[in-house]
C-alpha cells in the first residue's frame, strides 16, 4: 500500500488471484494473519474471494514461513514507512461496523413481529377476491 493512500493490484477479474497476493504481502508486512488480511482488503473491494485453493496456500504460508518473512524484512530494511499494520487495524475496524450495520439492518428487516399488530382476521372473514 502506497504512501499516498492508493494501491492497484490486478488479474483478469481482480476476484482471487491479485487478492491472495495482496493477503500474502500484508501478512509478510503486518503481525495479521490470513483471514485478517481478507477481511481488510474485503473492506476496500467486497467482491474479493481467493479461490479454495489460494486459501489453503494462505494458511499454510502462515502456519510455516511467514514469520521468518517478516523477520527477514525487519533485519534487512527496517520499519516499512507505509503504516501497512495501522492501515490494514483501521480497515478491520471498519469492516467489523459495516458488519454489525449490516446485522442490525437485518434483524431489523427480518422481523417477526411488528410494532402494531392486527388482531387475527382484522379485514374480516369474506375472501374479498371471490366476487370476481
Amino acid at each position: 500500500m502506497a504512501d499516498t493512500g492508493v494501491s492497484c493490484v490486478h488479474s483478469l477479474a481482480g476476484v482471487s488471484r491479485s487478492t491472495t497476493i495482496l493477503v500474502a504481502y500484508l501478512m509478510t508486512v503486518t503481525s495479521c494473519g490470513w483471514e485478517d488480511c481478507l477481511s481488510a482488503v474485503r473492506a476496500v473491494r467486497a467482491y474479493v474471494g481467493p479461490n479454495i485453493g489460494f486459501q489453503q496456500q494462505l494458511q499454510e504460508y502462515e502456519r510455516t514461513t511467514v514469520k521468518e518473512y517478516r523477520m527477514w524484512l525487519l533485519q534487512e530494511y527496517g520499519r516499512s514507512p507505509f503504516k501497512d499494520q495501522e492501515r490494514v487495524l483501521r480497515l478491520l475496524s471498519e469492516q467489523e461496523q459495516k458488519e454489525q450495520l449490516r446485522q442490525t439492518q437485518k434483524h431489523w428487516m427480518n422481523r417477526s413481529e411488528t410494532d402494531y399488530s392486527l388482531p387475527y382476521k382484522a379485514y374480516g372473514s369474506k375472501n374479498r377476491w371471490s366476487d370476481v
